[in-house]
């Protein structure tokens, strides 16, 4: 790259393994899920969260997660499966 460029993209870096752990387990994992949903702050404490991630993760704060390291797949899958599990609303265009 040449000076002024940036990546488009950014690779998470590795402190923000936690907080990517948490999103991918909300995505693929049903029980952790449904811990997550009934309990978001003991879910993340399973996984050693800190206070920025949890703050983040329970506002649903798409850009304070991605600026704390996660991966932005990660977060809108995970926020897609939790409001499917909710039944909020009509998947049936996504």
């Amino acid at each position: 790259m040449s000076a002024g460029d940036e990546a488009h993209y950014r690779f998470p870096p590795a402190a923000a393994y936690g907080l990517n752990r948490c999103l991918y387990l909300v995505k693929s994992d049903d029980a952790y899920r449904g811990r997550f949903a009934a309990d978001p702050r003991a879910a993340a404490a399973e996984l050693g969260l800190g206070d920025a991630e949890v703050a983040a993760l329970l506002a649903g704060d798409r850009d304070a997660l991605v600026g704390l390291g996660a991966h932005p797949y990660l977060v809108f899958m995970a926020d897609l499966r939790l409001r499917m599990a909710r039944g909020a609303g009509s998947m049936e265009y996504f």
